[in-house]
């Protein structure tokens, strides 16, 4: 066997070896993508909604205060600052609400499919730039299949890759060679980025949530339902705050009318 040769197969083994490591990661980034968003669709129907409806009890009742008091500039402050609080509650509210339908689960064929579709048509296994921006192109649609859980639109597009005439290409070992050697830096480059983007995706809150929620219902608790217990709690004392605080207004407009 030609020296030229054996670097080949050396460079096609690393290459493979990268390969699978990339493709792993890709899996456990999307995965946790769609694991996130199914978790916080169910955090908003238990829990969410609640706050919500907390967080705008509590800027109503500041903004009483603050108009039984116009001269207090703390009372303002607090107002000011429960409005944003409501805003931003109601907004997080609408893009939940927004998802019409909820994620579909991730079962172990999807996550098949899923692989086969990296393997195929990864961007880092171009080596020209108008085939890595078709192959991102063609990733940019197998990820948003697999969030949406549809793995016949996976399938599908492995299928049309397979029959693209730009999937066939002619190599000599030279050229093999070069590819190789470029699409190994590639694929290092691209596993720092994906481990570097699930590693801040586990450090925010939302995912730390998650884990802390499955954890406590692996023992049997159920930290979200005790939750809305006690929102629901909160809301109810915050509903008869309002009238308290509704009936010190009215009193002060016309005091003769509890004479």
């Amino acid at each position: 066997m030609l020296p030229e040769e054996q670097e080949l197969i050396r460079l096609e083994a690393e290459q493979a070896e990268l390969g699978e490591k990339v493709v792993s990661a890709e899996l456990a980034l999307e995965t946790t993508k769609a694991e996130l968003a199914q978790f916080q669709r169910r955090y908003y129907q238990t829990v969410g909604r609640l706050y919500a409806q907390l967080d705008e009890l509590d800027a109503q009742i500041s903004r009483l205060l603050m108009e039984q008091a116009p001269a207090d500039g703390e009372l303002k402050v607090r107002a000011r600052t429960a409005e944003q609080q409501a805003r931003k509650s109601a907004e997080e509210a609408g893009v939940i609400e927004a998802q019409l339908d909820p994620p579909r689960e991730i079962g172990p064929c999807l996550k098949e499919a899923f692989r086969r579709a990296v393997k195929l048509m990864h961007p880092d296994l171009a080596t020209t730039e108008s085939e890595r921006l078709r192959r991102t192109k063609l990733m940019a649609s197998v990820n948003l299949a697999y969030e949406r859980g549809d793995q016949a639109a996976i399938e599908k597009l492995i299928e049309e890759f397979g029959q693209d005439p730009e999937a066939i290409v002619g190599e000599d070992i030279a050229s093999r060679i070069v590819k190789a050697i470029r699409r190994i830096a590639q694929l290092r480059r691209r596993l720092v980025e994906l481990e570097l983007e699930l590693e801040a995706m586990r450090k925010t809150e939302l995912f730390r949530l998650r884990r802390a929620t499955e954890k406590a219902e692996a023992q049997g608790d159920d930290p979200l339902g005790n939750l809305s217990q006690q929102l629901m709690r909160d809301i109810i004392n915050r509903e008869a705050q309002v009238k308290i605080v509704q009936q010190r207004s009215a009193a002060r407009a016309s005091p003769s009318a509890y004479l």
